[in-house]
C-alpha cells in the first residue's frame, strides 16, 4: 500500500456520492488537527475519491493543500462502486458496549469530534416519571448521553420522546 500526498485540488469528489456528510465535517475536522491525519483518502485511477469525501472537506476547513491519498488501482468499476458503498454501511452495523464506552469516556471530553452531544437544556417533564410509564426496565442518564433498556414495543414512542424534549446522544437497548 502506498500512501501519498496529493495536493487538493487535484482530487475529484464522486459526483453520486450518496452520502450527506455536512454534519460530520466540524467533529473530522476536530478529530485530524486533534490527532493529525491518519485515515487516508481513496481514490482511483482517475483521481475520484472512492472513500474519503467528509475527510477531504474537513481537509479544506481547514486550510490544508495537500492530503494523504492511496490510489486504488486494483479494483475494477464495480469493485470502487461496491467498496464505497459498504465503506460507509459497515461502520452502521457495528454496536456500542456502553459499559466499556463509559470507562473508555471518564474524564474525557470528545464534544468536539462529534461523538457526544451534551444535553442542552433540561427536560421540561419529570424524566424519571416518564421512563416509569413506558415500562423501561433500566436507564443511565448523565449529563452526557442517556442509555436505556426496555422492551421493543416502547422503543420507537422513547426516541420520539426524547427527541423532542433535550438535545443529547441516546442509546436504546430492546430486550
Amino acid at each position: 500500500m502506498n500512501i501519498k500526498q496529493y495536493k487538493i485540488k487535484d482530487l475529484t469528489p464522486y459526483s453520486n456520492n450518496p452520502r450527506i456528510n455536512d454534519q460530520a465535517i466540524n467533529a473530522v475536522a476536530n478529530s485530524i488537527k486533534e490527532f493529525g491525519f491518519k485515515v487516508p483518502i481513496i481514490v482511483d485511477k482517475d483521481n475520484v475519491i472512492i472513500t474519503g469525501h467528509t475527510r477531504l472537506k474537513a481537509a479544506k476547513k481547514l486550510g490544508l493543500e495537500t492530503v494523504p491519498v492511496i490510489m486504488a488501482e486494483d479494483l475494477t468499476p464495480d469493485q470502487v462502486k461496491a467498496f464505497r458503498l459498504a465503506d460507509n454501511k459497515t461502520g452502521e452495523l457495528a454496536e456500542w458496549d456502553f459499559g466499556k464506552l463509559d470507562i473508555e469516556m471518564d474524564g474525557m471530553d470528545l464534544k468536539d469530534f462529534g461523538f457526544i452531544k451534551s444535553i442542552e437544556k433540561e427536560p421540561e417533564y419529570d424524566f424519571e416519571k416518564l421512563l416509569e410509564s413506558i415500562n423501561v426496565k433500566e436507564a443511565v442518564i448523565n449529563p452526557e448521553y442517556i442509555s436505556i433498556r426496555t422492551n421493543s414495543e416502547n422503543k420507537e414512542k422513547i426516541v420520539k420522546l426524547i427527541a423532542e424534549n433535550i438535545q443529547g446522544y441516546c442509546h436504546v437497548e430492546t430486550s
